[in-house]
């Protein structure tokens, strides 16, 4: 393992303000829209599921620059700045001329990104006098981050947790009750969408979608209490733009600005977060940088999904979104990184893809076991299954630059470590992890009919 060099802020390089891709998108995205009235939503027809803060950020399509509170700076500064470090280990261990990069987001209290948006969304909670919060997690990083996140601002929580990964990561699950947090196994009892599927199907193992039909459910029937999410829609994807900006104060520290800039992809918050600052760049005709989505390939949802108006969750209480999806009754198979078995993309990201602007991959789980290992050898952190599918499409970059002679920059986001999945690791040690790609088939089932829904 090499000595990989570290390029350090301090606090006042941490930004004041978010950056909205929105005002700059050469296409913008289509409305979101009420699933009642299939009209696009008004601001006060969101107030009784998110706070009014929020909903005014993910509505706002002329400010490019989104001031962040002075408190919500102040937490950030507990962790933030976040280091980039060149991966030379790494670079070594390929042979590669290619530069690698990588912006270390598991140094956060909860080891992930997520803590990002959870600080905003609940300081904007605890502002408006809101008192309870409710949320969904696929892997328990987005549940952990908001369990530290209610806790500081004084809001009782409560997580509905993909079934699957409430029992494959049973630590996150500890992490989230030690906030302080109730973690419920999605899907439950405690809703009707819940009831509905345990009934239905007795030995589903749960979605996000799911999770978040539950979560969506129990604040709507909760007095004082708002729904919380940890990626897909706008806000979320704007609270994360920290990474990006900080990154891009680093590369110049390191005298390169990335060719390619990559992030695992789930519901799009971190591959958002790194790319939306450097892509504003390419939209100004600055740059040409390539941004690359990678997604595991037993939910493709960018490589094989249709770009159509669907629901965020399974039971369809939640806005219907323009987005690239398998269709929100798609049941993804159980691989160990929970954080990206999602259904649909975000607007944005589903509008650059339609756009060409942005590139996906879909990696199969032995492919991201194995680049994460070589990550660990090589660099010292163990990542999350989630991030490995960023590591793997750095290091496919990496190898082709080899192949082609040429010397390229690439970042990437580790946007957690896998200290807490160590279970899945001793499974891909002991061969009992597969690769799963879904048959064509199934994803006609599931979307054939979208169409239909307006």
């Amino acid at each position: 393992m090499m000595e990989s060099k570290k390029y350090i802020l301090t606090e006042k390089d941490i930004p004041t303000a978010w950056y909205n891709v929105l005002p700059d998108m050469p296409t913008k995205p289509r409305p979101i829209l009420n699933p009642q009235t299939k009209q696009p939503f008004k601001e006060e027809e969101l107030y009784p599921l998110f706070a009014k803060e929020v909903v005014k950020q993910e509505l706002n399509t002329t400010d490019r620059w989104i001031e962040i509170p002075e408190e919500v700076r102040e937490m950030y500064k507990i962790w933030r700045p976040t280091p980039l470090v060149r991966a030379r280990g790494l670079e070594k261990l390929l042979d590669t001329p290619a530069h690698i990069y990588f912006k270390n987001e598991s140094v956060s209290p909860v080891g992930s990104h997520k803590l990002n948006s959870a600080i905003p969304q609940a300081y904007y909670c605890k502002k408006e006098g809101v008192t309870n919060i409710t949320t969904e997690t696929g892997a328990g990083q987005w549940g952990a981050a908001l369990s530290l996140a209610a806790k500081h601002f004084g809001l009782e929580l409560a997580v509905y947790m993909v079934k699957v990964s409430y029992h494959q990561k049973p630590y996150r699950r500890s992490i989230m009750q030690t906030y302080g947090a109730q973690v419920i196994a999605s899907p439950s009892m405690s809703t009707r969408a819940g009831r509905k599927m345990i009934t239905d199907n007795p030995n589903y193992q749960g979605s996000l979608g799911m999770a978040i039909s539950e979560a969506v459910e129990l604040a709507m029937a909760t007095p004082n209490c708002k729904y919380t999410l940890g990626s897909v829609l706008n806000h979320v994807s704007l609270h994360q733009t920290v990474i990006g900006l900080e990154a891009e104060k680093q590369m110049e520290m390191a005298g390169e600005y990335p060719d390619v800039v990559i992030g695992c992809f789930g519901g799009g918050s971190n591959f958002c977060g790194i790319t939306y600052p450097f892509i504003r760049h390419n939209f100004s005709g600055e740059r040409n940088a390539r941004f690359i989505a990678a997604e595991p390939a037993s939910c493709p949802k960018l490589t094989r999904g249709v770009f159509q108006y669907d629901f965020g969750d399974e039971a369809g209480y939640t806005p219907m979104i323009p987005m690239r999806t398998l269709g929100h009754n798609f049941s993804p198979a159980n691989i160990h990184a929970g954080g990206l078995r999602y259904h649909g993309a975000g607007s944005v990201p589903s509008q650059l893809i339609e756009d060409g602007l942005i590139e996906a991959v879909d990696i199969p789980q032995l492919e991201t076991f194995k680049a994460a290992t070589m990550f660990a050898q090589s660099e010292g952190i163990i990542p999350a299954p989630e991030s490995s599918h960023a590591i793997s499409a750095a290091i496919r970059e990496a190898l082709k630059a080899k192949e082609e002679g040429v010397q390229k920059a690439i970042l990437f986001n580790l946007s957690g470590h896998g200290l807490i999945d160590m279970a899945s690791y001793d499974r891909y040690f002991a061969g009992d992890l597969t690769n799963y790609e879904i048959p064509e088939e199934e994803l006609l089932k599931n979307t054939r009919d979208l169409e239909k829904l307006i």
